[in-house]
């Protein structure tokens, strides 16, 4: 027995199991084959337990969707984090091309992209961050998907550790909807796309450990849009012959995983054939043609005789194209190479990694971060300044503006303009409302609140527009889970994202669980994030820019502030580096019934404005509708720091004619729903006055829109 098994990441234990399944030493091949399927990132050893409480509506397909009329909405989040703290561009570009082929497998044209990003603070991270921003424009824009949405947070756990988070969004009519589950044995493997090389090999196992800055850089994929491009209307087309009967991207561990996953799933097995696979390099091993993570590929599971008709469409779009394998009756996957049988094993034992969930208990530092209070003496003129100048608060216009967002005339709401983004569904009234959110700060302090109030968060973004929540797509970014306390925040945070979603009664449909995000014993904030999608008609979208001046400026929900649960605010990051308290707590009841207000005061259009209240409180949220609506503000919004900048939840931010005020009012007192006049809209060179002091505009407009590059150019 030699070291390899250790080398490539498997435990002990793990290979004793390993020998046990096969009754035998496997060798070197199935080494590698074991070490890519029992990562966690193929594997999920320490979340597949737990990911089981989550209320989902399908299983083990590429990714999730729900149903708009005749039509799936098919939609995931990946992670792309350790390539992309290597090779930024390539990192991100190849997260954009993997999320787009999950979504491109179930038979659904691609019409949007949104992206999650974490940077840490110092100077490297500046680069990284230029990289992944250019890298999501570089491959968005070229295979013609248009990026809507996203949302960028800075923080200095996140220096050597980045968090890239991309979802795709796609369109299917639902009886067009592809599988990738293989029914039938004796059917076809056929590859098509690009050529096999060794970039990205090992790249299952290298998401699936701490960064050691050393051998990192050859486990990082080389993305070609154009070729996914092309792969795209292959792919399309392809789904469109009656001989296909399944299907999947090549994504992590490459030709092993999909092929291996797709028969497993139908109680199959398989051959796979290693001299038939297009390759670009010359000598390549069994191993390394395996898992490769080459990019711009995806297999096809097609009756015998269909496959002329691929070849066909797969030349139309200069993609290699080969019959790799089959199914076969048993429950052995057979790896051949020139008719000879380089390794045999039972399918389930590679497919079905063990699992490694323990429980846990609460961390000490929980109560003790709960109890910290935060201090400060500042005034308050000081304090707007330095909150409203933080990175974390200012437009990401400088981001958002490299990206195509109007690429395929289907974007209704830009990004910036709205609390959520909308996509046409041509040839119908309908629209897709989409978005992401996370809150690291929120889900250190309380993974379980703190996460359910992620969810939370993103059903108000989409209801601010006026959009009904259908569904989820969970990325789980977390540290090591062999530390006890990182797998009782992840336990914690998935308790709190079902909860949530009972309450809004809509699955998690997919997702992505991102582990091993530390090194140098510093682990990233824990950050579950959240895609959601919803429902909306096009003729009714909302925005939260300010419309007219003269208008009512109104805060309703929870109005009167919850001075003891502002623990993870924002501004208490920005102006004492501080973490803790109690952070706020939602009421399920209150926060359906804030929603169907919304959606009354939509429908009866009886608001100009809605801007949910998130991070910086109510100033943030005036300030971001005033200046996006090219408006001045006059109010009052308190008097102290928790006041102006306190966040709790279950706020919105309304404006309405003076006309309408009285109507407004009458509805939400006959609703039971609180309510406050904070100010009135003014013309943009009024400037903006909060009671404590006024500010000019087009000083607030500079720093707003411009403080991200002034960053980028220090």
């Amino acid at each position: 027995m030699n070291n390899l098994y250790l080398e490539l990441g498997l435990k002990d234990f793990e290979y004793e199991k390993i020998k046990k399944d096969l009754n035998r030493e496997p060798n070197d091949l199935e080494v590698y084959m074991y070490s890519a399927q029992w990562s966690e990132h193929c594997g999920y050893k320490h979340s597949k337990e737990l990911l089981k409480r989550l209320p989902k509506s399908i299983e083990n397909e590429n990714a999730g969707y729900v149903i708009i009329d005749d039509y799936a909405v098919v939609f995931k989040v990946e992670s792309h984090n350790h390539p992309s703290a290597v090779e930024p561009y390539q990192g991100a570009a190849t997260g954009i091309g993997g999320i787009v082929r999950d979504v491109l497998a179930m038979g659904a044209r691609p019409v949007a992209l949104l992206d999650s990003l974490r940077f840490g603070k110092d100077i490297k991270s500046k680069n990284i961050f230029e990289g992944v921003v250019s890298g999501i424009s570089g491959y968005g824009n070229s295979i013609g998907v248009p990026t809507v949405a996203g949302e960028t947070f800075f923080d200095e756990s996140y220096n050597t550790n980045p968090l890239v988070n991309v979802m795709c969004v796609g369109l299917a009519k639902t009886e067009e909807l592809a599988s990738s589950k293989a029914n039938e044995a004796n059917k076809l493997y056929v590859y098509v796309g690009s050529k096999t090389g060794r970039d990205g090999i090992h790249g299952a196992s290298f998401a699936s450990k701490e960064l050691s800055g050393k051998d990192d850089r050859p486990s990082v994929q080389v993305g070609d849009p154009f070729s996914e491009k092309n792969l795209i209307e292959a792919t399309l087309e392809i789904l469109k012959l009656k001989g296909v009967l399944a299907c999947q991207d090549m994504g992590a561990a490459g030709i092993l995983s999909s092929s291996s996953e797709m028969s497993f799933k139908g109680n199959l097995g398989c051959e796979l054939y290693m001299d038939k696979v297009p390759l670009r390099e010359e000598n390549m091993e069994p191993w390394e043609i395996l898992l490769s993570e080459s990019q711009e590929r995806m297999l096809f599971l097609v009756e015998p005789g269909e496959e002329k008709e691929i070849e066909k469409i797969a030349k139309k779009y200069f993609l290699d194209y080969a019959v790799i394998g089959k199914t076969i009756n048993g429950e052995n996957i057979r790896i051949m190479k020139n008719d000879n049988i380089l390794s045999e094993m039972p399918i389930s034992s590679l497919v079905d990694a063990p699992s490694m969930y323990r429980p846990t208990k609460e961390p000490t530092y929980i109560k003790e971060i709960k109890n910290k209070k935060f201090e400060m003496a500042i005034d308050l003129k000081t304090a707007f300044y330095k909150v409203l100048k933080d990175i974390n608060v200012v437009n990401k216009s400088w981001i958002f503006e490299q990206y195509d967002y109007k690429v395929g005339t289907n974007t209704l709401m830009v990004p910036g303009k709205a609390d959520a983004s909308v996509v046409w569904i041509k040839d119908t009234n309908k629209g897709v409302a989409v978005t992401i959110d996370g809150n690291g700060l929120y889900s250190y302090i309380d993974p379980y609140e703190g996460s359910k109030n992620i969810v939370f968060e993103a059903a108000r973004n989409l209801v601010s527009v006026g959009a009904k929540p259908l569904g989820v797509t969970d990325n789980m970014n977390f540290g090591n889970p062999e530390d006890d306390m990182v797998m009782w925040q992840f336990e914690k945070s998935i308790e709190g994202i079902s909860e949530a979603c009972k309450t809004l009664n809509i699955p998690v449909t997919g997702g992505n669980v991102s582990f091993y995000n530390e090194s140098e014993n510093m682990a990233i904030l824990p950050t579950p994030v959240i895609g959601m999608i919803g429902e909306i008609d096009i003729n009714k979208i909302m925005d939260m820019t300010f419309k007219n001046p003269t208008d009512k400026v109104y805060l309703i929900g929870k109005v009167n502030l919850d001075r003891e649960r502002i623990g993870g605010s924002i501004y208490q990051r920005i102006l004492n580096n501080f973490i803790g308290g109690e952070i706020d707590k939602v009421d399920p009841k209150f926060e359906l019934k804030l929603y169907n207000v919304i959606f009354d005061l939509i429908e009866n259009k009886v608001v100009n404005s809605i801007h949910d209240v998130s991070k910086g409180g109510i100033t943030i949220a005036v300030l971001e509708s005033a200046l996006n609506g090219n408006k001045g503000f006059k109010g009052d919004l308190g008097n102290t720091l928790e006041d102006l900048f306190g966040e709790n939840q279950s706020r919105f931010i309304l404006t309405v004619s003076s006309e309408k005020a009285r109507i407004l009012e009458n509805i939400l007192k006959d609703k039971n729903i609180e309510f406050k006049n904070i100010g009135e809209v003014m013309p943009a060179d009024y400037g903006f006055n909060l009671g404590f002091e006024k500010f000019d505009f087009e000083e607030l407009k500079d720093i707003y829109y411009n403080s991200i590059q002034n960053y980028m150019e220090e």
